[in-house]
């Protein structure tokens, strides 16, 4: 899969299929799917690292996650990697840390958040130097403290131009793609229309290009998924079920049963 496979999809109108992943167990799940992008978020602080945000990941990080993942999973899915908190302040250290997640994490390309000049002017470096790139508009979770929560973006008509700007300003700074998060439903059908790049939404409507979302939360692992997740099934009840069983078959003396013992053979000398 290729960035220009994506805008090939934007033009017949197909969607964008795309999760996160985080290690090579469930790459390999997602090999056997029909699952256009792949992304290692910085939401691996979250979901994999005990972290009570992205803020405290680091390069180093990223990079042992998108190996995991890189290693095993098809040529077929597009894997991206995010740009960490305060990892692209400017153009050449974008530029250093983009060549570790892509020469030492096998990564596609990358994804950095918001259109301030500095995240602009990365973009723009990284595009030069042949690194795909692609921007984060709406909700950033890297801005959180700034942000003040877990809130829409663009609800205001100042706020809605101002998003709609931010897109072209990435789009024309050579981002080959664009997830909008946490913003109203007309707004991002607005940002898909006037953008030739793909849109795509995780809590942002349906009417954009394709659709992201982290996959513990889809599975239904998650203990605390935002509102906009759909659940596709129950697998963290299930766990707790099988270790529910496990321990009561351990403390019973039931597990091992026969057939999942060792036996020595009969005739050994």
């Amino acid at each position: 899969m290729h960035a220009a496979e994506l805008q090939k999809k934007k033009q017949r109108r197909e969607k964008i299929v795309c999760t996160t992943c985080y290690d090579s167990s469930m790459a390999l799940l997602i090999n056997q799917c029909p699952v256009d992008l792949v992304l290692v978020g910085d939401s691996v602080g979250n979901m994999m690292m005990g972290y009570p945000s992205t803020l405290e990941v680091t390069v180093e990080d990223m990079v042992r996650y998108t190996a995991a993942v890189s290693r095993v999973l098809e040529s077929s899915k597009l894997l991206i990697a995010d740009l960490p908190f305060l990892s692209y302040h400017n153009p050449s250290q974008a530029l250093d840390h983009a060549a570790l997640l892509i020469q030492k994490g096998g990564a596609y390309g990358i994804k950095l958040e918001g259109a301030y000049p500095h995240a602009l002017e990365a973009v723009r470096r990284l595009k030069e130097n042949g690194v795909a790139v692609m921007g984060h508009l709406g909700f950033t979770p890297q801005s959180l403290r700034i942000l003040g929560g877990f809130y829409v973006q663009g609800k205001t008509p100042e706020a809605a131009e101002e998003l709609r700007q931010k897109a072209r300003d990435l789009e024309e700074a050579g981002a080959f793609a664009l997830v909008l998060e946490m913003v109203p439903q007309e707004l991002a059908r607005t940002i898909t229309l006037e953008r030739s790049i793909p849109i795509i939404g995780i809590g942002a409507g349906k009417d954009v290009d394709g659709q992201i979302l982290v996959l513990q939360d889809l599975l239904g692992i998650s203990p605390k998924a935002p509102r906009f997740v759909q659940a596709y099934a129950k697998i963290g009840e299930q766990i707790i079920e099988a270790l529910h069983s496990y321990s009561c078959e351990v403390k019973e003396g039931t597990f091992p049963a026969e057939q999942h013992s060792f036996k020595t053979p009969q005739n050994i000398n």
